[in-house]
């Protein structure tokens, strides 16, 4: 589209110089009329005319009233014999101011630079920016195995990271502040024979922070930092990766000491020989290039090759032995510590109200990563500025919490009173259920106002963080599952479409409880199944049943089982408590949401 503007402008300019040049003689043609000499007789004989010029042929005449003429007479006649011949006196003609032109300057003009000198200039002129362009192409052809390498200088300030903008992962720090050291400070793991890591592998899930960190650990170590995507190198032309990784590991080699940071590594470095669809020439010839590039160097001048993925189990061997890729950080999801800390860097620049409580927001949002979290600021501010105000509140926190959660409220998406009803019961049995239930997370909010895809939805928040959760906590959120679809069963003696992904998730659950956590009685302690990856065709497409028909049977069996248990409990616990279900029902029917101290209210009356 630049192109073309640009090819425009150029042949709109040539049109007005030329249009110019041309309106330049041919302006007094425009302005005179041409008359005979017959005329010019009678005029001069009535004593009209005022003033004669002389340019070789051609007469210009102005009369008294000041209007042009022109004639034109014999080139080498001159105009007195030629007048005198027409029986004019010579006094008439001494009362005509007569004078003469010389146009050998103009004849040259017309003659010689109009008709060639000037279409030459246009043509060298089109031929220069026709040649430009052609250039570039060409050495856009010739740049086409460059790497496409982002290069950050320490000396840019606006961009430098550092750990003191990395909140959390502690551990992952503490591993990498090595490489910062040596980075800094060679001479003394030299002196002691110590060869530091080529490669670093950061592992962790999207959105903990792994390109944040790596960018932290040039900061630190105040070195040039090139950041280079995996999907960067594969091109559709075979050896244009290959060409590509080496053209970067020069450049970097050229700024030492350095890093080199491959985001999405398991893009180019996925298993080779893998999948129904063969082999992949130019994945596998840019991955052989990397292997040979991490041990055609010395690991001690300098260079160290960070890499993010958080497919680590999809990554060839041969990336991940010793001399390559040899140290691995695992980043972990953020705990509610590190939560709050992550929450604090994310609030600068940002005005907050008083009763702002970074601590309670982060207990608010477990399982978010340090990207959910600076999003969930980031629709906080743009939901205060909608609402016109000047500060960052609470309740617009909570607002994009659940924003981000289950996604933005669904206005437009009225129910009947009749749905309303049944949306406002199955809820509150979700709620009571797991109110009850010791190994349920404690109810933090009960809604009946539709978000994403759900016409309800209730909340629940651990109060401390768990890494390991045992078969009765599995039981008992199972129970909660279950909560709202035993809820319609026992109010309205019907079910709804609506517990159909509670349901999904109840299976799911149960499932795995059965074939991956040993967590049956009858089938013991071993799994069931073992996930086999397509790699071409998708994730987990297919499964290598490792168990016979009857073991099968007794698998569907148990899952059976354990959920029609679980659908007894919630039951029996709803029974019991069914003037609690009705007050809790009918209390969103009318505010449509219950907040958690208001909840645990009405659970105790």
């Amino acid at each position: 589209m630049k192109s073309l503007i640009k090819n425009f402008l150029i042949f709109i300019i040539i049109f007005l110089i030329l249009s110019g040049i041309f309106s330049l003689f041919s302006s007094e043609t425009q302005k005179t009329q041409e008359i005979g000499l017959n005329t010019l007789i009678s005029e001069i004989q009535q004593e009209k005319v005022q003033e004669i010029t002389i340019e070789e042929d051609k007469i210009i005449i102005i009369l008294n009233d000041n209007t042009h003429q022109f004639a034109f007479k014999e080139l080498n006649e001159p105009l007195v014999e030629l007048l005198t011949n027409y029986g004019i006196t010579p006094e008439k003609i001494a009362n005509i101011d007569i004078k003469v032109r010389s146009t050998r300057g103009r004849n040259t003009l017309i003659n010689i630079i109009i008709p060639f000198v000037l279409p030459l200039l246009i043509l060298v002129g089109l031929i220069y920016f026709f040649s430009r362009q052609v250039k570039g192409a060409g050495m856009q052809a010739f740049k086409f195995g460059e790497s496409r390498v982002r290069k950050i200088e320490p000396k840019d300030k606006k961009i430098k990271t550092t750990f003191k903008d990395v909140a959390g992962i502690k551990e992952a720090k503490e591993d990498l502040e090595e490489v910062v050291d040596f980075l800094k400070n060679p001479k003394k793991y030299i002196s002691l024979g110590a060869k530091i890591p080529k490669g670093v592998l950061l592992v962790g899930p999207p959105g903990c922070g792994k390109t944040l960190l790596a960018r932290a650990v040039a900061g630190e170590a105040n070195v040039p930092f090139f950041h280079i995507s995996g999907s960067e190198f594969i091109e559709m032309f075979v050896g244009v990766g290959a060409s590509r990784v080496r053209d970067l590991f020069v450049k970097a080699k050229k700024n030492l000491p350095a890093i080199v940071f491959v985001d999405e590594l398991d893009a180019v470095g996925r298993q080779r020989g893998a999948g129904l669809g063969g082999s992949h020439d130019e994945r596998e010839q840019t991955l052989n290039q990397i292997l040979v590039e991490l041990d055609g160097f010395d690991p001690n001048i300098g260079l160290v090759v960070l890499a993010a993925s958080n497919r680590p189990d999809i990554l060839d061997p041969a990336l991940l032995r010793p001399g390559r890729f040899d140290r691995k950080v695992i980043l972990d999801l953020p705990d509610i510590g590190d939560r709050e800390e992550i929450l604090k860097i994310h609030a600068r620049g940002k005005p907050f109200a008083s009763s702002v409580n970074l601590k309670q927001v982060g207990e608010r949002t477990p399982g978010f990563t340090g990207a959910d979290l600076e999003n969930l600021l980031n629709e906080a501010a743009i939901l205060t500025a909608k609402l016109n105000k000047k500060k960052i509140g609470m309740n617009e926190i909570f607002e994009s919490i659940e924003r981000v959660m289950l996604g933005p409220e669904r206005k437009s998406h009225v129910l009947s009173k009749k749905e309303r009803e049944i949306v406002a019961y199955h809820e509150a049995g979700h709620a009571i259920v797991a109110h009850l239930l010791s190994g349920c997370d404690p109810v933090q909010k009960v809604s009946i106002i539709s978000r994403g895809r759900a016409a309800g939805y209730t909340l629940k928040m651990p109060e401390k963080e768990k890494s390991l959760r045992n078969k009765s906590e599995f039981l008992d959120n199972i129970a909660s599952a279950l909560g709202g679809y035993a809820s319609e069963k026992m109010i309205f003696n019907s079910v709804t479409t609506g517990a159909a992904d509670d349901l999904r998730q109840a299976t799911k659950l149960t499932r795995k409880m059965v074939t991956e956590y040993g967590m049956s009685d009858i089938l013991g302690p071993r799994t069931f199944g073992e996930k086999e990856e397509l790699i071409f065709l998708g994730r987990e497409i297919s499964e290598r049943r490792d168990y016979s028909e009857k073991i099968a049977e007794l698998i569907d069996s148990e899952v059976s089982k354990i959920i029609n248990t679980c659908f007894n409990k919630a039951q029996i616990i709803l029974k019991k408590n069914r003037k609690k279900l009705n007050t809790i029902a009918k209390s969103l029917l009318k505010k449509e949401s219950l907040e958690k101290a208001e909840f645990n209210k009405l659970m105790k009356t």
